[in-house]
């Protein structure tokens, strides 16, 4: 099964959860071998999945921001990704991450004893990501088994059975490498301030179009307006101002590749009340003019 390289793109719901199914129900896990360059924004942007998440990095380095922290992880690094964390990648230039993302049920049953007694330990724990150097010997040998896990998926004909034997290889490794602690108090203020995240966000994905203050976003969780800015900074690290902004600049991409409509259309439809800064912001982040992203894209 060759790895998938269509992708350019992050597709979410108002959540950030993302929509793009990772394998089938049958076989629930899926390689990618990815250039975050290649994304828009030339990044990999904020999403979650319920499934798990092991990355390399191939060539290049970039940062990763895992939950509220930032990594920056260079070539022969690799990272280990919890289930509903949130996260985004980032890169300068190039940078080739060949990456599984699958349903920790490939595993184990979920009624089992393996699953009760070495996976939902990790998928509970306090434990957003699991940084692995060549440095240390006990993460190199989950390094080269993540490597054995590629190899058998770039094959003409992709091994299930031996990459299932290999995945659970390398949960062992993981799991006997962790420092696994429980999430007791913190989950519930984590939730909460999740789901404010999430509802903050879901009013600027509704209302972009329109002219919407840091008072409006506010309002919709009853916080005062340097708790949102806090909200903001520690799990996106951004402003709610500047995630709106880039909210606006990615719809206004979509509509000049998908309409014929006037830039000054879609900079108005975008929420934009000045075309000449809608101009400027959409070449600081894009590096191109409308019109030159419109004729690149056609």
């Amino acid at each position: 099964m060759k790895a998938n390289e269509g992708y350019s793109r992050i597709v979410t719901d108002e959540s950030l959860r993302e929509t793009i199914p990772h394998g089938s129900e049958e076989y629930p896990f899926r390689y990618y071998l990815e250039d975050i360059w290649q994304f828009d924004f030339h990044c990999i942007d904020w999403h979650w999945h319920s499934e798990v998440e092991f990355v390399l990095i191939k060539e290049g380095t970039a940062d990763f921001l895992i939950g509220s922290e930032r990594y920056v992880l260079g070539a022969g690094t690799g990272i280990f990704i919890n289930s509903q964390v949130i996260h985004r990648f980032e890169a300068a230039k190039s940078v080739i991450i060949p990456n599984i993302v699958f349903s920790p049920s490939m595993l184990a049953p979920e009624d089992s004893l393996i699953y009760r007694k070495y996976i939902r330990p990790v998928l509970d724990s306090a434990a957003e990501c699991q940084i692995f150097s060549v440095g240390e010997p006990a993460q190199a040998e989950i390094l080269r088994v993540l490597a054995d896990i590629f190899a058998v998926q770039e094959l003409e004909n992709g091994c299930e059975i031996k990459t299932e034997e290999l995945l659970l290889k390398l949960w062992r490794l993981l799991y006997d490498n962790m420092d696994i602690t429980e999430n007791t108090s913190a989950p519930q203020a984590s939730a909460r301030t999740q789901a404010q995240l999430q509802i903050m966000l879901q009013y600027i994905h509704k209302n972009y179009q329109n002219q919407i203050s840091l008072d409006d976003i506010a309002e919709t969780v009853a916080l005062g307006k340097s708790s949102v800015l806090s909200i903001f900074h520690k799990n996106i690290h951004t402003s709610p101002i500047s995630y709106l902004v880039h909210y606006r600049l990615k719809r206004a991409a979509k509509l000049l590749v998908t309409t014929q409509d006037s830039v000054a259309a879609i900079a108005r439809d975008t929420g934009f009340e000045n075309v000449g800064y809608f101009c400027r912001k959409f070449k600081e982040v894009f590096q191109v003019t409308p019109g030159e992203y419109r004729k690149g894209k056609a």
